[in-house]
């Protein structure tokens, strides 16, 4: 049973960061256990129930052992487990450089500014478009970052005018448009964003050109 000193865990792993602006840079990733959303191209279903319940000092051992400075917490959904706030502070405070990668369907106030939050808009092709908090938006800083992960053509013009809705360009410095895995073509996206001159950075999964789909990468 979890704790106030206790999160549940799915799993720890070193790899290349996939996604976001350290792309490409080796990270710890610490993956928490359960999430409220159900997106259609959800990619870690694993992770929505099961985990261990870890102590906050052993969790942070554990990164430690793989000799890191960036750490991401991510899930499912890390801010579904109220302890995520505290082990994302434990984690700056011995020196890391600490991004959190969050759906939106959770209040994002209260985290660490130290913290990167790279939060992830849920477009119509999800089908989780009606959990976005639009509260989250007014909480972004300038080293945040915001992620769209679009489907389709529906998904991109939809993107487009949340941007300017949000006025995200003058909240974050990153805006990320990344194609849904094998649902809509890198090329395809690419040349809509070529096409507009749209100020977004088009990103692709890193770890899944090198490793495919292989859970923990």
């Amino acid at each position: 049973m979890a704790s106030a000193t206790t999160l549940r865990v799915t799993e720890i792993f070193h790899s290349l960061q996939g996604e976001s602006r350290t792309s490409g840079m080796p990270t710890v990733f610490v993956r928490l256990t359960g999430c409220p959303l159900r997106c259609q191209y959800c990619d870690t279903a694993y992770a929505f129930e099961g985990g261990e319940v870890r102590e906050l000092e052993a969790i942070c051992v554990e990164v430690e052992s793989y000799r890191s400075r960036l750490v991401t917490v991510t899930g499912g959904e890390p801010l579904a487990q109220p302890n995520c706030r505290s082990l994302m502070t434990m984690l700056c405070n011995k020196g890391y450089q600490v991004s959190l990668e969050t759906s939106g369907a959770m209040p994002i106030e209260e985290i660490d500014e130290r913290v990167s939050i790279v939060l992830d808009v849920k477009t119509p092709g999800s089908l989780e478009c009606d959990k976005n908090r639009v509260e989250n938006i007014g909480q972004l800083a300038k080293k945040d970052q915001v992620k769209f992960v679009i489907c389709d053509r529906k998904d991109y013009e939809w993107s487009k005018a949340k941007i300017d809705q949000w006025a995200l360009r003058d909240r974050v410095d990153e805006i990320l448009f990344s194609p849904s895995y094998e649902e809509l073509s890198p090329a395809e996206l690419a040349q809509w964003v070529l096409d507009d001159v749209l100020n977004v950075r088009v990103q692709l999964q890193l770890h899944k050109l090198i490793w495919g789909s292989e859970p923990g990468r």
